[in-house]
């Protein structure tokens, strides 16, 4: 029982990771189960998620910049190798 847990659990820095890269593109089905588990019960990475989606509007209207599914896929091998060997 705990591994299932600590496989599950996220840490707030994990999380705010998560948040941060699902506005960009979507989760694994592990990584959203971790990311819902997680907001369940922090309120600090709930208020998180909540202002950096309302930073990301604000932005997005002020500058007239595309939304997340508008955003051209990177082309560039190493740097998504780097990316994903960050969020590891």
């Amino acid at each position: 029982m705990g591994k299932i847990l600590n496989t599950l659990l996220l840490s707030c820095e994990k999380a705010t990771q998560l948040i941060d890269r699902k506005a960009l593109q979507p989760l694994s089905w592990r990584e959203s189960v971790q990311l819902q588990m997680h907001l369940a019960t922090c309120k600090g990475c709930k208020a998180y998620q909540k202002q950096s989606q309302l930073i990301d509007q604000m932005l997005s209207v002020h500058f007239g910049q595309p939304q997340p599914d508008q955003v051209p896929a990177v082309e560039n091998a190493a740097l998504k190798k780097r990316i994903k060997k960050d969020f590891e």
